[in-house]
């Protein structure tokens, strides 16, 4: 199984931004791209090459399921590509609608900055069998 390196994570507030990144960075040793929108992950996505993408469900503009979708549509989210979700909306029917659209799995917020890391690689390592 490939080693999780690479993700990119596309969330709109500045503060959980900054938790998530040092969590992921710091904490779990990651290469972290971090993007404050869904227009910005499309942006960069091409020289980042993310193996994974974590992406905010709620954002203005284009929110993550939508951010997702284009990101399908253009080729850069393939069946070699995991994706979760970071939402504070994990009941049951929404969880089955993230997946039904693509996402591997759903991180709820608010989330524990020590185990991020270890919840996203778990993502990761189900996702790759």
């Amino acid at each position: 199984m490939e080693k999780l390196e690479r993700v990119m994570y596309v969330e709109d507030d500045p503060d959980i931004r900054d938790i998530a990144s040092m969590a992921l960075e710091l904490v779990g040793g990651l290469t972290l791209k971090a993007c404050e929108s869904g227009q910005q992950a499309l942006n960069e996505v091409e020289a980042f090459a993310p193996q994974m993408f974590l992406l905010d469900v709620m954002m203005p503009g284009m929110d993550g399921p939508t951010t997702l979708l284009e990101l399908r549509r253009q080729g850069y989210i393939t069946a070699s590509t995991a994706v979760a979700f970071m939402t504070a909306k994990v009941h049951p029917e929404e969880v089955v609608r993230y997946k039904e659209i693509g996402a591997t799995d759903v991180i709820a917020k608010p989330f524990d900055p020590m185990t991020l890391a270890d919840d996203v690689r778990a993502i990761w390592k189900a996702f790759n069998g």
